[in-house]
């Protein structure tokens, strides 16, 4: 049987939008381009795998879900599974590996089924969470959120309305397959459970393509994480204005991504692959990306974390079976990458607009 996960996500994510437009009036530029985006992702001459994650998705089975709990390290979805659910849900999300973002769990006691993602994400937002603002009531953006666990976690620190925004089709499918189970409970996690929709919904493009607005009052966003996208920009400033740009005056950006030592001038730019990715372009001290966000209109820049990270933080499991942060340490000095550069250290800086 075919479940309609993905449509009423997708009924939702419009309905928010026009709720926005009301009082935002550049909400509607994004309801302008949404039909094109959500057909886009789908589309197996973009995405040759579309039709298989959309497949697996839309054959999870319907369970008696007694809570989610999305303020927990684990995403939890409690509900009992019988011993063929599980093996089918099991299925069904290996289906949509490697996972990178979680951990997630489907079921408790004995059939439970735990998703051990390639990243202990929740220790990154258990090292962000203190010394962000509050969350309770505000409208948020996570740009790259992958599979969502992030945002969902906004929405257990109270946020009124996530917008997860990331361009993979695997991610959104994977977001869509967590959507399935958690249902409304996102909804009913708010103070006023009536009449509310989800609150928690997933745009399948990046930031680049979201319309922003310069005009004062006309943006969407209180609060917009950014976390392991901006080394992967080929132009960081663009980048940074286009944050800035998503955010309502006085409102808070969370910045999380690579740096090195050094002093303001500091910034590494590697020449070929940085921990084998061929994708990273800059990697600034604190320093220097302090005065980058003050240069494009940001105050009260806060260094709040510095992270080395490690390879139990990062690592090849049953659900992402794929080379990770060990293969792409130097095998005899994990202080550097094997590109003989160091080793990945996170720091995550706040701003105010």
């Amino acid at each position: 049987m075919i479940n309609k996960t993905i449509e009423t996500a997708e009924r939702e994510l419009y309905l928010a939008l026009i709720q926005r437009a009301q009082y935002r009036p550049i909400a509607t530029q994004w309801l302008a381009k949404l039909p094109q985006w959500l057909s886009d992702i789908k589309d197996k001459r973009k995405y040759a795998h579309a039709p298989a994650f959309l497949a697996a998705v839309e054959k999870l089975p319907q369970l008696d879900i007694n809570n989610v709990d999305l303020n927990t390290d684990v995403l939890t979805i409690d509900a009992q599974l019988t011993e063929a659910q599980n093996k089918q849900i099991t299925a069904l999300m290996k289906q949509l590996m490697p996972w990178r973002k979680g951990p997630f769990q489907i079921g408790t006691g004995d059939n439970k089924v735990f998703i051990d993602t390639e990243w202990h994400s929740d220790w990154k937002w258990n090292r962000v969470a203190p010394h962000i603002g509050s969350l309770e009531g505000r409208y948020v953006l996570d740009v790259g959120g992958g599979s969502g666990y992030h945002g969902w976690r906004m929405a257990g620190a109270g946020a009124k309305q996530v917008i997860i925004a990331d361009p993979s089709c695997l991610f959104y499918h994977q977001f869509m397959a967590i959507r399935h189970f958690v249902g409304g409970f996102d909804a009913d996690m708010a103070e006023d459970k009536t009449g509310m929709g989800y609150r928690t919904h997933y745009i399948p493009v990046g930031l680049e393509a979201l319309p922003a607005s310069t005009d004062q009052g006309n943006q969407l966003f209180d609060t917009v994480f950014c976390m392991g996208v901006l080394y992967h920009r080929q132009s960081p400033f663009e980048h940074l204005h286009q944050l800035k740009n998503q955010l309502i005056k006085g409102g808070q950006l969370v910045l999380e991504t690579l740096v090195i030592e050094g002093d303001k001038n500091t910034v590494l730019v590697p020449h070929d692959r940085y921990a084998k990715m061929n994708n990273v372009y800059f990697i600034p001290s604190v320093a220097a990306l302090t005065g980058w966000l003050e240069k494009v209109g940001f105050s009260e820049v806060q260094c709040v974390d510095i992270d080395i990270t490690s390879t139990e933080e990062q690592r090849a499991t049953d659900w992402m079976t794929y080379q990770s942060l060990a293969d792409f340490l130097d095998p005899n000095d994990f202080s550097k990458t094997i590109e003989g550069y160091p080793a990945p250290m996170r720091a995550t800086l706040i701003a105010t607009k």
